[in-house]
This record gives C-alpha cells, structure tokens and sequence, in this order.
C-alpha cells in the first residue's frame, strides 16, 4: 500500500500531548499550579480535521487540569491521562470506536509511544522526537512538537484524502 493510500484510510488521529502538542516543557507557577504551551495553529488543525468528519484524541501518561482544558476547548472527547502504557488505552479507543489498527494515525516524540506507533497504520514522529521513535515512524514532521507537528501531520493527511481545498475554500472569502 502507498503512503497516499495508507493516509486515506485515517479516520483516526491520536496523539501523545507533552512533546507532541507542547514543547515537552512542565512549568509552574509559584502556587504549584501547572501550566503548558499549547501551538494555536495545532488547535486550527484539530478542528479542521473534525470539520473534515474526523476524530482526533489525546493519550498522555501525565495528568493535568491544563490538558483537560485544552481537549475541551477544541471538542476532543477522546482524552485518555494518566495512561503509562499507551497502547491498552489506544487500543480500548479502537474497540470503542470499532476501528481497525490501519485506520489510525499516531502521533509522538518519545519511547513510550513506541508500543502504539508500532501497532497502527500510520506513525508520525515530530521532527524533535528521539532517534528510535524518528527510525520507527512512517513519517517524520519539519516541525517539532508544540510548534505545529500536528498541524503538519493533519495537513499532509487532508490533501492526501484530497480534501485540503475544500476546507481552504472556507477561508478564502
């Protein structure tokens, strides 16, 4: 199967959050609170792969209010933290959704992504992942993580089903 035929079976984006859809960075402040730095044009992408009649989730190992936010902020209901093995909780999604593997697109940067990425039809390393997560991905992003990978990734999804003019067309007046 061609790259272009492998990304028009996508029905399904899940991606891992820090590193990903941040920089990989934990701040706090001084009351211990935490906070993340999430790319806006990562936000635009989202939508405009659910616009498209898509679905995009989160799987983090991590737990955060700010994560919370963000997923409801752009209508992602698909939220799995706190997962330390990803793949269970990925693979859960699937049956839920009665998905098939090749219908899945993963997105990550680091080892624990490895189990999921290994298991779907399409992995996508952000271009600051670690080595063995770059030599194990279908695709690598020019972007790094929290500075539009996903956006990238969902882009080169959306003209591979042929579909990027039409959304482009909502925005062209």
């Amino acid at each position: 199967m061609t790259k272009d035929e492998t990304c028009r079976n996508v029905t399904l984006v899940l991606s891992d959050v820090d590193g990903v859809l941040t920089d990989g960075g934990i701040n706090y402040d001084n009351q211990g609170l935490e906070t993340k730095r999430f790319d806006i044009r990562d936000g635009l992408g989202i939508k405009l792969w659910q616009k498209a009649g898509f679905r995009f989730g989160m799987l983090t190992s991590r737990s955060s209010q700010c994560v919370r936010l963000r997923a409801s902020e752009l209508g992602v209901e698909l939220l799995r933290q706190g997962c330390e093995d990803k793949l269970p909780a990925a693979q859960q999604i699937l049956r839920e959704l009665r998905l098939q593997p090749s219908q899945v697109c993963y997105i990550g940067d680091d080892l624990p992504d490895l189990p999921v990425m290994r298991q779907v039809g399409w992995s996508v390393a952000v271009a600051d992942a670690a080595q063995e997560v770059r030599n194990a991905a279908s695709f690598v992003t020019k972007r790094p993580g929290g500075q539009g990978a996903v956006r990238e990734t969902i882009e080169f999804l959306l003209k591979a089903k042929g579909m990027w003019d039409d959304l482009l067309r909502r925005y062209s007046g």
